[in-house]
């Protein structure tokens, strides 16, 4: 997807720059030449011996170095490349920017160049919610600056907040979308992700455990392969796809209306975990305890979003994915869930408390098929994002 594209990839001071390290790593993969640039800051977090066994690449350091200067100055370096990617960018390296400082060689090269630049900004809180920083902010949209992130979450120093560089697929993805390439490129695919909330009364509901992680770690590694993503997600904490058209639902009703709308596709993978069942009647006053016992509730069957879809003789996507969470007799279960909803895979895995795997950062799944099943051996969702995307985009060629 960025095949002999020519990243030039400064790295600033700040803990997020071990990030970076992955960065180079997957951006290798998806086919980049980088040319790092370490700032002295940056130097204190990663070291230039790593960069340089991961990149290939010299790693360039010093705006006085002569014999740089020979070989590749300061400007042909600023405009060597296809993009200009800084990350982590500190909120140091923004001010310098919005002011037109150089007086180093990342700040000297940003000046000089004619390329387009991208940031991936790191930085603690307050730093980031600072008057100074939104001001600077604001002035590099307004330069043209391509911004991604950052994201909510722990910071190393203890905070709580948006403040987290971006994760290196998602900052992939940016770099796919910018350069609009990618196996998937022009290919539509719908992606559902989440739990579904089913109301008992205005403030109970039934719902599970999943977090929406893998959904929407499924959505990034999609957009970075070049597809537009749909994106129907039930109601979770964890960041939609950066790029992906987002559509946010409650129930399993509300997400079956939202899939109808968003028809016809090239592929439809249900991650979702959609509750089997609704309340039947919902009440529209708070439950109260009675003398008589607990409320008897009588349930109805949810929508089946997957065998509608994949049973759909008009605008039936080439590609319909779903996904069983089991937590015994995983394969059968799995093979027989295939067949009975006819679609064309399923991503199964054990989700027995033991596992940790709902809700977690890790995932192991066998993915069933018409041919059989094949256990991948277990992974972060992240990666498991990344195969799943690939196999998608080998069964359209």
């Amino acid at each position: 997807m960025l095949t002999d594209k020519r990243i030039l990839l400064i790295l600033t001071g700040g803990i997020a720059a071990y990030k970076a390290l992955e960065l180079i790593r997957r951006l290798t993969e998806c086919g980049a030449r980088v040319t790092p640039v370490l700032t002295r800051a940056a130097e204190q977090f990663v070291t230039p011996l790593s960069v340089a066994a991961l990149t290939g690449e010299k790693v360039y350091r010093d705006l006085f170095d002569l014999t740089n200067e020979v070989e590749m100055g300061h400007i042909q370096l600023s405009r060597s490349a296809d993009l200009i990617l800084i990350a982590p960018a500190t909120a140091n390296i923004m001010a310098k920017m919005v002011q037109g400082q150089a007086d180093d060689l990342s700040s000297t090269i940003l000046l000089a160049t004619n390329a387009p630049v991208m940031i991936a900004p790191a930085m603690n809180v307050q730093m980031w919610d600072h008057p100074a920083t939104q001001r600077n902010l604001t002035q590099l949209y307004a330069d043209g600056i391509s911004v991604v992130g950052p994201n909510e979450g722990d910071m190393a120093c203890g905070e709580f907040g948006f403040g987290r560089m971006s994760e290196p697929v998602e900052i992939i993805s940016a770099l796919a979308a910018h350069f609009g390439s990618g196996p998937l490129l022009g290919k539509k695919i719908l992606v559902t992700s989440g739990p579904t909330y089913e109301p008992i009364d205005p403030v109970r509901y039934i719902a599970n455990r999943s977090s929406g992680a893998q959904g929407a770690a499924i959505g990034r590694a999609l957009i970075a392969m070049g597809a537009e993503v749909i994106f129907i997600t039930g109601p979770t904490s964890v960041p939609p796809p950066k790029g992906a058209c987002i559509t946010s639902v409650q129930t399993a009703q509300e997400m079956k209306d939202a899939v109808i709308a968003a028809l016809p596709v090239d592929v439809a993978i249900f991650a979702a975990a959609v509750a089997d069942w609704r309340v039947s009647t919902v009440s529209n006053k708070k439950l109260k305890k009675s003398i008589d016992g607990p409320p008897i509730i009588e349930f109805s069957e949810n929508p089946d979003i997957l065998a509608c879809v994949a049973q759909m003789k008009k605008d039936r996507p080439s590609l319909v994915i779903g996904f069983a969470a089991e937590t015994n007799t995983i394969v059968a279960n799995a093979t027989a869930k295939l067949q009975r909803k006819k679609c064309d895979w399923i991503v199964a895995n054990d989700v027995s408390p033991e596992t940790g795997i709902m809700g977690g950062l890790m995932n192991e799944i066998t993915l069933i098929s018409k041919t059989g099943a094949e256990a991948w051996p277990r992974m972060s969702k992240e990666d498991v994002a990344k195969q799943l995307a690939e196999r998608v985009a080998k069964a359209l060629c």
